[in-house]
């Protein structure tokens, strides 16, 4: 009925819902997959959008899952989580990134998947008026939510020119006297960039002059490569009195739909979100939660997944490079985040990124992902389906060829 359109809440557009820039940039491109697939449907579509694993997770998790599903001590509410896997996720931490202080009953809490943490962050925080520093282009959630609570959002572009780390210099005094959050995510999506101790130690500094309480996504914490040594925010000093770190099961263990991940760091602020979360939801199925306490156990299969994003990396980057893209592989994450072309030889002039991405949908049935906040830039992913190395290469030189008939200009 025409008059639910009246009633549409005001955080979210209110009667201009449905004309927003963001629910439409969104849904042209899932309508314009859905026609190409409808239209060639004998032509593989090369998905280089997917920002999820290609495999599912591994049988001992799975096989942990079966084991304790069924049992009834597991039927329960879980509620705010059980000691057994904040244990666990202690642990992981210790031996992963060398944190040893880690309290894991009053500095670590599960969550229904890393996005469930952070949209229930800023309700511990942020007022109307009250202001979210963020990352872009980035995972929007926290900022989302911010939004929806009449709080406001200054964007902090990130530029190659400043090696994707946000100027935290420049920012004006008016903001920072309103400024509550501040929102960084590193191994950074899309960019690809990994985090330096300098940087964040630069993070530190800031929110302690400044009294800003710092969310630092991790959820890409350990997708990194050449023998890098992953490093977590709280290693820090001083790191643990200003903020919170969200870790991720999805990305490093393959279980993106197990919706599984928790939250580290300043024990009031998790105290702040368990009592929040608590008003939400009933917590992670406990079946789960001891799968993911098998996979905390078994770091070593997150470099199994490491090993193939980056051979499939090398090989994506080369391609790109051919073509004439100007790619560099990334330190993290399984992203490759690339400028845009200016045209095609045929007389096409991009003017953004959505342009582009469209085209190469229609013309190439490449999907990929746009970016037009911090400049013009596509954003592909390696985890398309692969049986194995060689099929990798096939697929890797499909791209090429069909890239290459396109006769891009840069």
């Amino acid at each position: 009925m025409d008059f639910i359109i009246d009633k549409i809440a005001q955080r979210l557009g209110g009667k201009k819902f449905y004309e927003s820039e963001e629910t439409y940039r969104f849904s042209e491109i899932k309508r314009t997959k859905k026609e190409i697939l409808s239209k060639y449907p004998y032509i593989p579509l090369i998905d280089m959008g997917i920002g999820e694993p290609d495999l599912p997770a591994d049988s001992i998790i799975v096989d942990t899952l079966c084991k304790v599903a069924g049992k009834p001590e597991n039927r329960w509410y879980a509620d705010n989580g059980i000691p057994e896997f904040q244990e666990a996720c202690a642990k992981f931490l210790k031996e992963v990134f060398g944190l040893s202080d880690i309290d894991p009953y009053s500095e670590i809490r599960h969550g229904i998947g890393a996005k469930s943490i952070l949209s229930i962050l800023p309700l511990c925080f942020i007022n109307p008026g009250d202001i979210t520093l963020t990352t872009t282009p980035g995972y929007p959630v926290l900022a989302t939510h911010t939004k929806y609570l009449g709080g406001e959002v200054y964007d902090l572009p990130l530029y190659k020119e400043n090696n994707y780390f946000p100027d935290l210099s420049n920012i004006p005094e008016n903001i920072l006297q309103r400024a509550k959050l501040l929102y960084i995510n590193y191994p950074n999506n899309p960019t690809g960039q990994i985090p330096t101790k300098e940087f964040y130690k630069e993070v530190v500094d800031f929110a302690h002059k400044n009294n800003i309480i710092v969310i630092a996504d991790a959820a890409y914490s350990t997708i990194i490569y050449d023998n890098i040594k992953p490093l977590s925010f709280l290693s820090i000093d001083g790191a643990k009195d200003i903020g919170v770190e969200v870790h991720s099961l999805s990305k490093a263990f393959n279980m993106t739909g197990w919706r599984l991940g928790f939250i580290v760091g300043n024990p009031k602020i998790i105290e702040l979100y368990s009592n929040v979360k608590s008003n939400i939801d009933s917590g992670q199925f406990i079946g789960i939660q001891k799968a993911g306490i098998t996979a905390l156990n078994h770091p070593e299969l997150i470099q199994k997944n490491c090993r193939r994003y980056s051979r499939r990396l090398d090989l994506l980057v080369e391609a790109l490079k051919e073509v004439g893209f100007k790619a560099e592989k990334p330190k993290g994450t399984f992203y490759c985040y690339v400028p845009i072309p200016k045209g095609t030889k045929t007389g096409i002039i991009f003017t953004n990124a959505r342009e582009v991405s469209k085209f190469l949908l229609k013309k190439a049935l490449i999907s990929t992902v746009p970016w037009d906040s911090a400049g013009p830039h596509l954003r592909f992913s390696v985890t398309f389906e692969a049986k194995d190395y060689n099929e990798e290469i096939k697929i890797i030189e499909q791209l090429k060829n069909r890239l290459l008939k396109l006769k891009l200009i840069f």
